[in-house]
């Protein structure tokens, strides 16, 4: 080798990993002029980056020894050799023995570590790291529909690269991210893998395939050919959180560029890596930029009906709005914004950069401007009801006291996946009674679902029941008398249950008392008839099985009463009559 003619560089990085990217563009933004990454394979993980950084990459080189030479590390790779002022290993490989922590069926569909799904799929990636991050960018970028569960996921603790990636394909709606979700099961359906989450805010929901993310272990020095002369020059670097049996030289990926300029480059004014909220000040042009970084959506209608409830209208820069009736969507604010009350907000400050989000049904305007019944999928927006909630001692809600400073034309966060199996999928007889009971915003997702089956022409008894605290609280009251004037199978049922005259009933009283069957002339069958609830889950009260039994909580719900009458809950392998919301 004629190291006259080798080529020198200030570092030398083996591996495309998002960690490796990272320290890429870190270091050569604190000043090194020359920095080379060596992937062994043909794509780097993240390779949006390479362009906007100049990053040069050399694709299809495997490093094969690492030594000291002179003053220098010398990289002998399949194809070159380099002089470098350090070398950082920034490739990884998976954990063999891991495993999930909870039991897989034997399934073709469903992978650990890095897997060629195709194309135009449903894909359910689970992970908390960089490579959870890559193996999302990786699906998402050649066209699938990617959720990725990262229940517990710390972005600080992803590498610069990561966190950055995550949060584009959020923006512009090519990823859903469950910060809070993660399967606690996953069984087959139909030969598909069906996620169950084990919470009511995340339905079951299916997916094309399921990829976990293992963790990744660092590799040996061995692994790469360097010597011992070159270990103990310190001078070669290692990604990934150090412990005893690692190199002194081992660092995770947000702040391994710093450890190696600090070391090695002690001519460089190099400081500490920062946090996000670090780097942020709180002024308005950091507020500014947090929004155009996050928000991908516009308000383009802000109803009151009075100053704690409100109609909205959300329309995203790009992506779909389809959905079925009953679906949900997220809406989502940053911590950043103004309240509208004067609540200490214990994650504030901790959290000032992020994002709340929170999940909605999708509601409907019920009339288009014409009159018509309208048809929502044929618009680029989606409407929303919402309610204020006031702080408690127990609880400081932190979406929408930041949701109710918002107008007409504000910026916002909208999800890009509309989920849920609160639908009409069960209803196939147009004669059935179909009843539907709320509380509150909860009558958000029958909106549309009253308005698909009066569009099919349903012939059988519509109910649609709502207990609110005032007549003031009912949003889509006007709309719904139409309803009932226009259409004579179609019945509206507020219930106002703290307006000055009128006896104080609960949408369980309905059942108890059979008002549909007296004031209404309808029988409820469990042969026959569907009964949706969506609102207080006290007003529902699914049951818990134990031991095979269910056990009905207290007060009783309308589940309980139903249920002594025959009818039976809906489950996704034992289809009922009795449908619920489960986001809450």
């Amino acid at each position: 080798m004629d190291l006259e003619t080798a080529n020198l560089y200030d570092l030398v990085i083996i591996g495309g990993s998002a960690g490796g990217l990272s320290t890429a563009i870190s270091s050569l933004r604190s000043g090194l002029e020359r920095v080379r990454i060596i992937e062994s394979s043909s794509h780097v993980a993240l390779p949006d980056l390479i362009g906007p950084n100049q990053l040069d990459v050399g694709f299809g080189e495997t490093a094969s020894s690492i030594d000291v030479v002179g003053e220098h590390l010398v990289v002998d790779s399949n194809r070159l050799s380099y002089r470098t002022r350090a070398v950082l290993v920034a490739d990884r490989h998976d954990d063999p023995t891991w495993k999930p922590p909870i039991d897989l069926p034997a399934s073709d569909r469903i992978h650990i570590g890095e897997f060629d799904v195709g194309t135009d799929h449903d894909v359910l990636v689970v992970g908390l790291s960089d490579h959870a991050v890559e193996l999302t960018a990786q699906l998402s970028g050649v066209g699938n529909r990617v959720v990725l569960a990262a229940s517990g996921m710390d972005p600080t603790q992803l590498s610069p690269a990561g966190d950055s990636r995550l949060r584009q394909l959020e923006h512009e709606r090519h990823v859903t991210v469950l910060y809070r979700s993660t399967p606690v099961a996953i069984n087959l359906v139909d030969g598909f893998p069906m996620a169950d989450f084990g919470d009511r805010r995340t339905p079951d929901l299916q997916f094309d395939h399921i990829v976990f993310a293992p963790p990744r272990v660092v590799l040996e020095p061995s692994d790469v050919g360097v010597t011992d002369a070159a270990l103990e020059s310190g001078k070669v670097w290692f990604l990934g959180d150090p412990d005893e049996s690692r190199p002194a030289t081992t660092a995770p990926g947000w702040q391994v560029g710093y450890r190696i300029a600090e070391s090695v480059f002690p001519e460089l004014d190099v400081r500490p890596p920062r946090s996000g909220l670090e780097r942020r000040s709180r002024h308005q042009g950091a507020i500014e930029e947090l929004r155009a970084e996050h928000y991908n959506a516009t308000i383009t209608h802000f109803e009151p009906t009075h100053s704690d409830l409100w109609v909205l209208r959300v329309s995203p820069d790009t992506g779909d709005t389809s959905y079925v009736p009953g679906q949900y969507a997220s809406l989502g604010l940053g911590y950043w914004e103004e309240r509208i009350d004067d609540a200490d907000d214990p994650e504030a400050d901790r959290r000032w950069d992020k994002l709340i989000r929170r999940s909605y049904s999708i509601s409907s305007r019920i009339f288009d401007e014409h009159g018509y019944l309208t048809d929502d999928n044929g618009r680029d927006e989606l409407e929303f009801y919402i309610v204020l909630v006031p702080p408690t001692p127990d609880n400081v809600p932190a979406l929408t006291p930041r949701l109710a400073l918002k107008r007409v034309g504000d910026r916002i966060y909208l999800g890009p996946k509309v989920a849920g199996r609160y639908t009409l999928r069960s209803v196939t007889d147009p004669a059935a009674e179909i009843v539907f009971l709320s509380t509150g915003t909860g009558e958000a997702p029958h909106n549309g679902m009253v308005v698909e089956l009066l569009r099919k022409g349903h012939t059988g008894p519509i109910i649609s029941a709502v207990t609110v605290r005032n007549n003031t609280d009912l949003g889509y009251v006007e709309q719904h008398r139409e309803l009932e004037r226009r259409y004579p199978n179609y019945h509206y049922l507020p219930m106002p249950t703290r307006e000055p005259g009128i006896p104080k009933r609960y949408l369980q009283d309905l059942i108890r008392d059979d008002d549909f069957a007296t004031r209404l002339g309808i029988e409820l069958s469990p042969t026959t008839s569907h009964v949706f609830l969506c609102g207080n889950p006290a007003m529902i009260g699914v049951p818990e099985e134990v031991d095979g039994e269910l056990r009905f909580p207290q007060p009783t719900g309308v589940v309980e009463l139903l249920t002594e009458r025959g009818f039976t809950i809906d489950r996704r392998n034992a289809p009922g009559n009795i449908h619920y919301e489960e986001y809450w």
